[in-house]
């Protein structure tokens, strides 16, 4: 009997993230909240703003959640009446959209392009095939795939000034590699305006960190953010990023996945199969400065499905993002820039 592995529902690979109070809030507990958004909890705290009090942060808090919702009602290609929604059910009609559907579908048609479409965001004829949310979920059938494969290429997304249209009406639009990220980033600003100072974001792999937790009176330390160790069902940690004001994104085929017949099958697809991608990566975390978790977080993916060598190549040559790679084989391999504190 096939059984589920992981699921989605749960925070992704970041497991642990320690902090202690900003200055204010010395006097003043943390205040974190989670709510569900994107298929996967989201979550909050913030340890210091301008005039911290539990009721301030709540209502940055609540700002913040709002601004997830208003990004869902955009981005979901699931939900009937989204700009997604709205595009993948056009017939390739042009579809006129809100700016920030635009950029975002701009972006995940840069990185398309980038990785020559080993990331590619009109997979998601694809990806429905698939539900790793499933009781007892299912390899899909091979002649669907191969169907739902031909409706795949970046290049067949139109961009038209506020107007979105599909050269091939089958095509659809799916953001999940890029969105989460994305409107992290926006979050981070928002609560910057709410005057948070100190915080902690986490959508699902997707952390951000602004400022830095509270040691003493003269003396501040970056967050730690655990990095989880492939198949441990967030039980250990492989090692911890410290980070201050950045953004720190996992991807990992261990996030969720089933067995079918002794062969495990993940989420991370291969566009050019519909099948899961083969690599000898199973764990990726990048790491860059606060605003680039959208960049991170599609080149996760793009790293994960081109393997140890040539990751390795892309990241170095990426300006202000570093890696850390967990390999098939047990080791771990990193940019020379990236620490990870092993304890």
């Amino acid at each position: 009997m096939n059984k589920i592995k992981r699921i989605a529902l749960l925070l992704l690979t970041v497991i642990m993230i320690t902090a202690l109070p900003g200055c204010a809030a010395a006097t003043q507990d943390p205040v974190a909240r989670q709510s569900f958004y994107f298929d996967t909890i989201c979550s909050i705290t913030i340890y210091d703003m301008e005039k911290m009090t539990e009721e301030s942060a709540a209502k940055a808090i609540d700002k913040a959640f709002k601004l997830c919702a208003h990004y869902e009602s955009l981005l979901s290609r699931t939900k009937e009446g989204t700009d997604i929604y709205r595009i993948n059910n056009a017939g390739g009609e042009p579809v006129e959209c809100d700016p920030e559907t635009i950029d975002v579908i701009s972006k995940g048609l840069y990185y398309s392009e980038l990785s020559g479409g080993l990331f590619d965001i009109t997979i998601g004829k694809v990806t429905d095939l698939w539900d790793f949310h499933a009781e007892e979920p299912v390899v899909p059938d091979n002649d669907a795939l191969r169907n739902a494969v031909a409706t795949v290429g970046w290049n067949k997304v139109i961009i038209d000034g506020n107007t979105v249209a599909l050269t091939d009406p089958e095509t659809h639009i799916d953001l999940g590699g890029i969105a989460k990220g994305y409107i992290a980033d926006r979050v981070g600003e928002t609560l910057e305006e709410s005057g948070v100072t100190s915080a902690v974001i986490s959508l699902g792999g997707n952390v951000v960190c602004l400022g830095s937790k509270y040691v003493s009176k003269n003396e501040n330390k970056p967050f730690r953010v655990g990095i989880e160790k492939p198949y441990s069902n967030q039980s250990e940690i492989v090692g911890i990023v410290a980070a201050e004001d950045e953004t720190v994104v996992t991807s990992g085929v261990y996030q969720r996945y089933f067995e079918e017949d002794g062969i495990l099958y993940h989420h991370i697809l291969n566009a050019s199969t519909g099948y899961p991608a083969e690599s000898d990566i199973v764990g990726v975390t990048l790491k860059a400065g606060k605003g680039r978790s959208a960049d991170c977080d599609a080149l996760a993916t793009i790293f994960l499905i081109l393997g140890e060598e040539k990751a390795m190549e892309m990241a170095q040559r990426t300006e202000g993002v570093e890696a850390f790679f967990i390999l098939t084989d047990g080791r771990f391999a990193s940019t020379d820039g990236m620490e990870v504190i092993f304890e």
